[in-house]
């Protein structure tokens, strides 16, 4: 069998984890499976060399600062390398580059065209564990690329799926996908299976335990996980095509706190306007979420979105620089202080009321809603920023998620 098992920075943050991991990778191993691991930098180390580049640069080329990051991977799976081989097993440590994994040039969030896995191949044939790199690619000019923050679980599920692994297993510091921030609601409950769907808008809605790309890539390519932690051997969570969830209303509340708002105030009201403004932000890789146009009122229209905090700069400058040519709006407001919290969930569709439900919270809670956005199976508010935790735990208990007889 070939096992694919991806560890995030927690995992191996220091010298005793690093340990934990080589040593639950060397009893794999010796089951008699071909392992490949993949890694991300340790610890907070991809935050203190984002901090360093700022203090040399406020607003450094995102080529530059790929360059830089792609240096913490670089330093965790050689380690881990040297880990394993003291411990008397084979093992070889690969970046991007020596591995060839082939990605678009948007420097900061890239996406995966391609993986040349004759390197791994013949590696794993020698019978060595092969310790690969997370969170990083190389461009059609062979420059590092990333693949934006959580992207060590891309690269993971775009291995497996290349090499048509038996398992994908992504290993972080809690034991599976919960039905909330168990940090914020402490009485979240572990999920025993989640759908790719609803893992998808989780993922994407703020649920930190696995990249959204990698669920996206997970289900285009009937990739099942399995998320569990590296600090215990409890059983985590399979996310797969379909799983039995019909006698649970939703799944899990997710809040994501990295997002502003943008209102674009009074553009023409006319056809072809709102194509202009977000044409402009999609040349620039710019990602929008929520968006809420305004009824128009002489001539003119309010447009409404949110975007990634680390998005947001470059958003401004994008409008700014149209603001008085195609857009011709007359002005572009900000506000950073706010707060997405969403319930996702398959059994949503059908069961009427659960908008109703999840406002009936809000308003028990008196948290006012700013924006809503929906779907058939997860519905969105953007809220305060300092409510959102608060928010988090109404929710999560007005529709029983604390009990698992829900």
């Amino acid at each position: 069998m070939l096992i694919v098992k991806k560890f995030g920075g927690t995992s191996v943050a220091n010298k005793t984890r690093i340990f934990n991991v080589a040593r639950r990778c060397v009893a794999e191993y010796k089951k008699g499976n071909d392992v490949i691991v993949v890694l991300s930098a340790m610890g907070k180390s991809t935050d203190e060399l984002i901090e360093m580049a700022k203090e040399i640069n406020p607003k450094p080329a995102k080529r530059e600062l790929d360059m830089l990051m792609v240096t913490g991977e670089q330093i965790s799976v050689s380690l881990m390398a040297m880990a394993l081989d003291s411990l008397g097993v084979p093992a070889i440590s690969l970046n991007a580059f020596q591995v060839a994994m082939h990605t678009t040039s948007a420097y900061g969030n890239a996406r995966l065209k391609n993986i040349d896995t004759e390197r791994i191949k013949n590696e794993l044939e020698n019978r060595k564990i092969v310790i690969i790199t997370g969170f990083q690619g190389v461009d059609a000019e062979n420059d590092f690329t990333t693949l934006g923050r959580g992207g060590s679980d891309t690269t993971a599920v775009a291995l497996a799926a290349a090499l048509h692994a038996d398992a994908c297993e992504i290993y972080t510091d809690v034991d599976g996908v919960y039905t909330a921030d168990p940090r914020i609601v402490k009485n979240a409950r572990k999920l025993d299976e989640i759908t790719y769907d609803e893992m998808l808008d989780l993922a994407s809605l703020g649920a930190g335990v696995l990249h959204n790309r990698s669920v996206e890539m997970a289900k285009k390519y009937g990739v099942q996980l399995v998320v569990r932690s590296s600090l215990n051997e409890n059983e985590g969570t399979i996310v797969k095509e379909s799983a039995k969830m019909e006698r649970m209303l939703i799944s899990g509340v997710a809040v994501d706190k990295d997002c502003a708002r943008i209102a674009v105030i009074g553009l023409l009201d006319q056809p072809g306007v709102a194509f202009k403004l977000f044409n402009h932000l999609a040349h620039h890789n710019i990602n929008v979420d929520v968006i809420l146009q305004s009824i128009g009122r002489d001539g003119t229209k309010d447009i409404s979105f949110t975007v990634a905090k680390d998005s947001l700069d470059d958003a401004l400058a994008v409008l700014e620089s149209h603001r008085e040519t195609s857009l011709k709006c007359d002005k572009i407001d900000v506000d950073r202080d706010i707060a997405k919290i969403s319930i996702v969930g398959a059994g949503m569709i059908s069961n009427p009321g659960v908008a109703a439900k999840m406002f009936e919270a809000m308003y028990d809670a008196n948290i006012n809603i700013k924006m809503i956005s929906t779907s058939e199976i997860r519905i969105t508010v953007i809220i305060d920023q300092a409510d959102v935790d608060r928010a988090a735990v109404a929710v999560h208990d007005k529709f029983g998620l604390g009990s698992p007889n829900t």
